[in-house]
């Protein structure tokens, strides 16, 4: 059912149920059912439905900071927010949380890396690169479920390869989801016989990218090398340009999946899709896998 169709719905029996029990039976959220009564509604008018609950957490929570506000509004609150619908929120009615959120200090692998400054893109560096000695990733949005929720999604590509080694998907961007895609992504690796050890890892400078759970399982247990991208999207293009690929390709599929086991399942066979069957025209119209088997041929004789 698409957010037009259950709008019509909510309409029908808003006066005989209430519009809160009716858009929640409907699985519509409020700024969607407000957007669709006026197109030129006010921003706030809009959201005016998160005012009150915002203003809780600011009494009950003032020292919260924006992830803790998300994590609440989503664990107790039951509110599927954007981050940035939040953030702007905040702003727009100045809130006591604002007041309440500190700048971080940097971290040591934050320190290090304004340390080293353009050394930490370890890519940038490199006149010619292997077959397996790059990899890429980072976190991107799915929608699902006819665009009315959203997942994280991290994949692993490599470089030359193109191969998708590994992905997961989550409901937020954290460090269990990131790591779950780096032991899915051991998996092909160690089955086409690649070591970890010495490759090189490029991704920006995410929380969970510059932490200590990520960053000691990459580089203590797997001694994988770990490169930042210092300048957002233009330090890392081939995972841009493969994250915009694959969700607008898979953009119908994504949609009609309705629930988060649905879509993951969908993600699953686009990943193997595109690393067993889809011909890169990069890779001279044959398959990452089918490349990598020619390469160790080769290799061998």
């Amino acid at each position: 059912m698409t957010p037009e169709q259950k709008v019509s719905l909510v309409k029908a029996v808003k006066d005989a149920y209430g519009l809160s029990r009716s858009l929640a039976a409907a699985e519509l959220p409020k700024s969607t059912w407000y957007y669709h009564q006026n197109e030129k509604v006010d921003y706030k008018e809009k959201h005016r439905h998160l005012k009150p609950i915002l203003e809780e957490i600011a009494r009950q929570h003032p020292e919260y900071g924006l992830p803790r506000i998300m994590a609440e509004l989503r664990e107790v609150h039951d509110c599927a927010v954007n981050r940035k619908v939040v953030e702007r929120l905040l702003r727009l009615w100045d809130l006591r949380i604002i007041r309440g959120i500190r700048k971080r200090r940097p971290g040591g692998i934050r320190k290090a890396i304004l340390e080293v400054g353009n050394r930490a893109n370890l890519v940038a560096q490199m006149d010619r690169i292997e077959l397996f000695q790059v990899v890429y990733t980072d976190f991107t949005e799915i929608s699902y479920a006819n665009g009315c929720r959203k997942v994280v999604l991290m994949p692993i590509i490599g470089h030359i390869s193109k191969l998708a080694c590994g992905w997961a998907v989550g409901k937020t961007g954290t460090t269990e989801v990131a790591l779950r895609a780096w032991r899915r992504a051991r998996e092909p690796l160690d089955g086409f016989g690649i070591p970890c050890s010495g490759m090189i890892m490029h991704h920006d400078r995410d929380p969970v990218y510059t932490g200590y759970r990520w960053t000691s399982r990459l580089l203590l247990k797997d001694q994988v090398r770990i490169s930042y991208a210092l300048s957002g999207a233009k330090d890392n293009p081939e995972k841009e340009s493969f994250n915009g690929r694959f969700k607008k390709e898979g953009e119908s599929l994504f949609s009609e999946a309705q629930t988060l086991a649905d879509l993951a399942s969908v993600v699953d066979k686009r990943m193997a899709y595109y690393s067993v069957e889809w011909r890169h025209s990069s890779l001279d119209h044959v398959a990452p896998t089918t490349l990598i088997k020619r390469m160790g041929v080769a290799a061998e004789s």
